[in-house]
């Protein structure tokens, strides 16, 4: 990394480039000296739309790319959606800040000009963990995949090919599209991946990134590792539909988290409290106590 020059590595989509120029403001603006570049790059997950990111590797294939230009130091910082990071980082390419959270909560969007579910058509959503809660939520609608950047998802949907999609309200709100949003679900009713609505900014190894100094948000920080953690520990990737959700309150941690079983399609849900310092610890430990309970018999 040069004193006076950033390449900030980041995928290729809208969202994604939106979510780098962010990261690239605050540089800009503490920074004026240095000069930044944004590196865009079109990743394995972004290429295959055929298939559900379960079946083709999980959440390491829109990282990939952009690990491989770190290495090479053809990038010196890669922006992520942080749920959109595998649970094992490399131990060369830490993880240097988090954004201050954008709203976590997932919505229904409809099609141009509707205000009701066509319930005909089936929901589309990207995600095991959404298709699970929505059976609660909508159990007389089909719920079909659908992958792709959100414009190509919005295409679809006022194509007529969905009667509504359920999608992240961070990205909608970064990109304008609020006004697009029909429903929002509580945390209670969908409860988020782990990481919604944080930005991840990765580094190399022994590199000095004072630049970043004041970017990261100690809330979103202590929230996203409880969050991590409680992933980690049930070795949830894409394919398995584990789901958590920290908030700070009074003081206190607050996590919930939703556990799944996929021999026999069950799920529980479980919440615990705990010190700020202890968020690994927690995340850890709701983990394990779901998992037990889940073992013995209870379910949501």
């Amino acid at each position: 990394m040069t004193e006076n020059k950033i390449i900030i590595g980041s995928r290729e989509s809208k969202l994604a480039v939106l979510q780098s120029e962010m990261v690239q403001s605050f540089l800009n603006e503490k920074h004026p000296e240095i000069h930044t570049e944004i590196l865009t790059m079109k990743t394995t997950g972004d290429k295959i739309l055929d298939r559900t990111l379960d079946k083709v590797g999980g959440k390491g294939l829109f990282v990939k790319e952009l690990d491989l230009a770190l290495m090479e130091k053809r990038s010196d910082l890669s922006v992520h959606s942080l749920k959109d990071m595998p649970m094992e980082v490399p131990e060369d390419l830490p993880l240097l800040a988090f954004s201050r959270r954008e709203d976590p909560r997932d919505v229904l969007v409809l099609p141009e000009g509707t205000e009701e579910l066509d319930k005909t058509k089936p929901l589309g959503c990207s995600s095991l963990r959404r298709t699970l809660q929505l059976k609660k939520l909508y159990p007389d609608m089909e719920v079909k995949s659908i992958r792709g950047n959100l414009q190509t998802r919005l295409r679809k949907l006022d194509a007529g090919e969905y009667s509504g999609l359920i999608l992240a309200a961070a990205g909608l709100k970064r990109l304008g599209l609020e006004d697009r949003i029909n429903r929002y679900f509580t945390v209670e009713e969908i409860l988020p991946a782990a990481g919604q609505g944080i930005l991840a900014v990765q580094g190399r190894k022994g590199e000095d990134y004072s630049c970043l100094d004041g970017y990261c948000d100690q809330e979103a920080w202590i929230c996203g590792t409880a969050e991590r953690a409680y992933v980690r520990y049930l070795d949830g990737g894409c394919s398995s539909p584990v789901a958590a959700y920290g908030e700070i309150r009074q003081g206190k941690l607050l996590l919930r988290g939703l556990y799944y079983r996929e021999e026999d399609g069950t799920y529980i849900k479980g919440e615990a409290e705990g010190e700020l310092t202890q968020a690994e610890e927690l995340g850890t430990e709701l983990a394990k106590r779901l998992k037990e309970s889940m073992e013995k018999g209870e379910t949501a």
